[in-house]
């Protein structure tokens, strides 16, 4: 288990406008701490240790107000910005550079065994409240708008709006941050 806790905190700030600092990141980000604690549950459970996986996360789940599954696979520099209301279900995959905002979900849509959350590519940011259901593929390098509904799969370089979301392609110098903070839902 590797924590790489410089790196999530440059992460953090290269991220965040409002961050100050090494210490007050460190030690005011919740969703820092979440990350921090699936880490540790995320090695729990692949060692077999399942129950104690389980309650590290509902743990964290209570000091945070962010429930990552121990059995989702999460990439470097993930940040979580706010938390609150976050949930990543057990077969989500989160490529590395992530970022995602309060009220993400990444869920299932099935209740059967095997692949049922999202797999989301390198270098995607995903606004505040959106959904992202069922075993889909977001690309890389894309942006998912606030509020959005996404259930199927989109392709990399893509900005991802609307409910049921659709995909257009990035333009060339966009702010990412407006496309997440006041999406358009006619696209």
């Amino acid at each position: 288990m590797e924590l790489n806790i410089r790196e999530d905190v440059e992460a953090a700030r290269r991220r965040d406008p409002a961050a100050r600092g090494f210490f007050e990141i460190a030690s005011l980000y919740p969703g820092l701490h979440a990350v921090w604690a699936h880490r540790f549950n995320h090695a729990l459970w692949l060692r077999g240790h399942r129950f104690l996986a389980r309650a590290g996360s509902q743990f964290a789940r209570w000091l945070t107000g962010v429930e990552i599954h121990p059995g989702a696979r999460i990439g470097r520099r993930f940040f979580i910005d706010h938390g609150m209301g976050v949930v990543i279900g057990e077969t989500a995959e989160i490529g590395d550079d992530v970022m995602l905002y309060h009220g993400v979900t990444l869920g299932g849509t099935s209740l059967s065994h095997g692949k049922r959350h999202p797999t989301i590519g390198d270098h995607v940011a995903i606004g505040a409240g959106a959904k992202v259901l069922g075993p889909v593929v977001i690309g890389a390098n894309s942006a998912i708008g606030a509020n959005a509904v996404v259930t199927k799969d989109m392709p990399a370089d893509s900005v991802i709006l609307g409910i049921p979301a659709k995909a257009r392609p990035r333009v060339q110098g966009e702010d990412t941050r407006r496309v997440l903070m006041a999406p358009e839902y006619m696209i």
